[in-house]
């Protein structure tokens, strides 16, 4: 049993979650208000020195924090982390574009868009181009592969769904995705999220 200290409208903290319940491991749920500060907060700070979640906390009372090395470390050795060396690498050159070209942007545009309620005046431009430019790789890819990784679903479709099924709530009708549309509800599917 490990405790997940997260924020459940954090796409990064339900992806944890999300490789947990899939492979049926014990945890304990503690809430994070990230809108109110509460990853800041310095008895936080002090377990998480980082002030971010996802973080989890081991029965061991070693800890660990960001959501892809949680993931990763939870699905060792599961089928959601390719044995082979190569899809391996693929997984993971995956989970490294999420973090640096598609989180940034879809993510973000969507924090400012509904939970901060910024009008578009205020959002950077920026946001919405590299979103869509996130969006336009993924289409391409899923345009012949059914997953990211594979023949199935691995942490590169997790990593990358967390996000990409709320990117609707920053401005990106994924109606004009197809592919990737038809991926979010085959993960959803998997992972039972629908429902």
């Amino acid at each position: 049993m490990f405790t997940l200290y997260g924020d459940k409208v954090s796409g990064n903290c339900l992806k944890v979650k999300w490789v947990a319940d899939h492979l049926g491991l014990p945890y304990r749920w503690v809430d994070i208000d990230v809108v109110k500060g509460e990853a800041k907060a310095p008895e936080f700070v002090a377990k998480f020195p980082m002030g971010q979640v996802p973080a989890v906390e081991f029965a061991d009372g070693r800890r660990l924090a960001q959501s892809n090395a949680l993931m990763l470390y939870l699905a060792e050795g599961s089928a959601l982390v390719p044995a082979d060396g190569f899809a391996r690498a693929e997984m993971l050159q995956w989970l490294f574009w999420e973090q640096y070209s598609h989180e940034p942007a879809i993510a973000v545009r969507r924090f400012q868009k509904y939970y901060l309620g910024k009008p578009e005046s205020e959002i950077d431009p920026a946001l919405e181009r590299k979103g869509r430019a996130a969006l336009d790789q993924m289409q391409r890819h899923l345009a012949v592969h059914n997953w990211f990784v594979g023949d199935g679903l691995s942490c590169a479709d997790i990593g990358l769904v967390a996000y990409t099924r709320v990117a609707h709530e920053g401005g990106f009708d994924l109606a004009l995705w197809p592919a990737v549309q038809s991926w979010v509800q085959r993960v959803e599917r998997t992972l039972g999220l629908n429902g």
